[in-house]
Protein backbone atom coordinates (compact mmCIF):
# COMPACT_ATOMS: atom_id res chain seq x y z
CA UNK A 1 0.00 0.00 0.00
CA UNK A 2 1.36 3.48 -0.49
CA UNK A 3 -0.17 6.63 0.37
CA UNK A 4 0.14 9.51 -1.68
CA UNK A 5 0.86 13.03 -0.69
CA UNK A 6 -1.97 15.72 0.18
CA UNK A 7 -2.51 18.41 -2.81
CA UNK A 8 -1.89 21.89 -2.36
CA UNK A 9 -4.05 24.50 -0.96
CA UNK A 10 -6.55 25.53 -3.18
CA UNK A 11 -7.12 28.67 -0.94
CA UNK A 12 -4.03 31.33 -1.41
CA UNK A 13 -5.82 33.37 1.12
CA UNK A 14 -7.43 32.36 4.74
CA UNK A 15 -8.33 33.30 8.30
CA UNK A 16 -5.80 31.81 10.92
CA UNK A 17 -6.59 33.01 14.20
CA UNK A 18 -9.43 35.14 15.54
CA UNK A 19 -8.84 37.13 19.13
CA UNK A 20 -10.05 39.54 21.37
CA UNK A 21 -7.57 41.85 19.69
CA UNK A 22 -8.16 41.21 15.78
CA UNK A 23 -7.97 38.96 12.85
CA UNK A 24 -5.06 37.41 11.27
CA UNK A 25 -4.96 36.60 7.77
CA UNK A 26 -2.23 34.08 5.90
CA UNK A 27 -1.78 34.71 2.29
CA UNK A 28 0.40 33.02 -0.24
CA UNK A 29 2.74 32.22 3.27
CA UNK A 30 2.65 35.53 4.93
CA UNK A 31 0.52 36.17 8.19
CA UNK A 32 -1.37 39.59 8.27
CA UNK A 33 -2.68 41.34 11.35
CA UNK A 34 -5.85 42.92 11.83
CA UNK A 35 -6.09 44.71 14.78
CA UNK A 36 -9.65 45.82 15.72
CA UNK A 37 -8.89 49.06 16.56
CA UNK A 38 -7.50 49.78 12.36
CA UNK A 39 -10.42 47.32 11.28
CA UNK A 40 -13.36 47.64 13.27
CA UNK A 41 -15.87 46.06 10.40
CA UNK A 42 -14.58 42.59 11.89
CA UNK A 43 -15.08 43.28 15.81
CA UNK A 44 -18.20 41.37 17.20
CA UNK A 45 -19.10 39.41 13.65
CA UNK A 46 -20.19 35.89 13.03
CA UNK A 47 -16.53 33.83 12.64
CA UNK A 48 -18.64 32.35 9.72
CA UNK A 49 -18.06 35.77 8.04
CA UNK A 50 -14.97 36.64 8.59
CA UNK A 51 -13.32 33.45 7.55
CA UNK A 52 -15.25 33.78 4.40
CA UNK A 53 -12.94 35.39 2.72
CA UNK A 54 -11.42 35.91 -0.95
CA UNK A 55 -8.79 37.04 -3.43
CA UNK A 56 -10.24 38.77 -5.86
CA UNK A 57 -6.93 39.20 -7.44
CA UNK A 58 -3.16 39.45 -5.95
CA UNK A 59 -3.30 40.97 -2.73
CA UNK A 60 -6.50 42.66 -2.93
CA UNK A 61 -8.83 40.39 -0.09
CA UNK A 62 -13.25 40.57 -0.14
CA UNK A 63 -15.30 39.27 2.57
CA UNK A 64 -18.74 39.20 0.78
CA UNK A 65 -20.83 38.68 3.93
CA UNK A 66 -19.21 42.10 5.33
CA UNK A 67 -19.05 44.37 2.19
CA UNK A 68 -15.39 44.55 2.99
CA UNK A 69 -12.68 44.63 0.96
CA UNK A 70 -8.85 45.59 2.12
CA UNK A 71 -5.69 45.19 0.12
CA UNK A 72 -2.47 43.82 1.64
CA UNK A 73 -1.04 47.30 2.03
CA UNK A 74 -3.96 48.69 3.76
CA UNK A 75 -3.05 45.87 6.04
CA UNK A 76 0.26 46.29 6.57
CA UNK A 77 0.37 50.22 6.70
CA UNK A 78 -2.96 51.27 8.00
CA UNK A 79 -1.35 54.14 9.32
CA UNK A 80 -1.33 55.32 5.25
CA UNK A 81 -5.03 55.08 5.19
CA UNK A 82 -6.06 57.75 8.06
CA UNK A 83 -9.82 58.05 6.89
CA UNK A 84 -10.95 54.52 8.57
CA UNK A 85 -14.51 54.52 8.29
CA UNK A 86 -16.00 52.77 11.71
CA UNK A 87 -18.50 49.94 11.88
CA UNK A 88 -22.18 50.76 13.04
Amino acid sequence: MSLSALGNSTSAVEVTNISTHGVWLLAHDRELFMPYDNFPWFKEQPVSAIVNVEEQSPGHFYWPELDVDLTEEIIEHPERFPNVAHST
